[in-house]
């Protein structure tokens, strides 16, 4: 298979159901903030020795190929495709607790700083965000007020509601596991004192 096929070269590209796009699609956009979370927490994996971290985090880049196959597609076109669930959420519920059962409680603001690992988690976390945004905005659920789930319908795409969900639990355990590679290393974190 030829790496380069010039089709993009006017700026479109192709959805999982073949309709050519803009490649400044929102939902271009969202995919393409999931596969550079993906790649950073390939840079995570590399930084971080720990096996159970590993591990999660393998998982983790096999659930965001799904999220990015899921989103290519509009969730209501019946085609079958891998999706998003419930259950990948709660892996990473189950995460949060195992690893924060391991840490003091958190009393004050801490700088994303610390161990390399750390710190590559702490970008991974705000690539992490930037995506759930991304999805947000795509799925129109940016829109508040008295009239927001029309304009919801109206101007917003069709997405599986989960993606989001676990873009967020995703964003929090990138926290706690920083802050695991931290204590691991020895590291101390540093409190913000503004």
């Amino acid at each position: 298979m030829k790496i380069y096929t010039k089709k993009g070269d006017k700026g479109l590209t192709f959805l999982a159901d073949g309709k050519r796009v803009s490649k400044a699609d929102l939902r271009i956009c969202a995919c393409g903030d999931i596969d550079e979370l993906n790649a950073v927490l390939g840079l995570c994996r590399a930084e971080n020795d720990d096996r159970f971290l590993g591990g999660v985090l393998s998982k983790i880049q096999g659930e965001l190929f799904v999220a990015g196959a899921d989103l290519s597609l509009p969730a209501d076109t019946g085609k079958k495709y891998p999706r998003i669930g419930r259950a990948a959420t709660k892996r990473l519920e189950t995460s949060i607790d195992l690893i924060e059962k391991k840490l003091p409680p958190l009393k004050n603001f801490i700088l994303p700083a610390g161990s390399d690992g750390a710190c590559f988690l702490h970008l991974a976390r705000t690539v992490c965000r930037r995506a759930e945004r991304s999805v947000v905005a795509l799925a129109g659920q940016s829109v508040a007020g008295p009239n927001a789930r029309a304009e919801r319908r109206a101007g917003g795409d069709n997405i599986n509601p989960e993606i989001i969900v676990y873009l967020n639990r995703l964003g929090d355990l990138l926290f706690v596991m920083a802050r695991l590679a931290n204590k691991t290393e020895k590291i101390k974190e540093e409190i913000w004192r503004g």
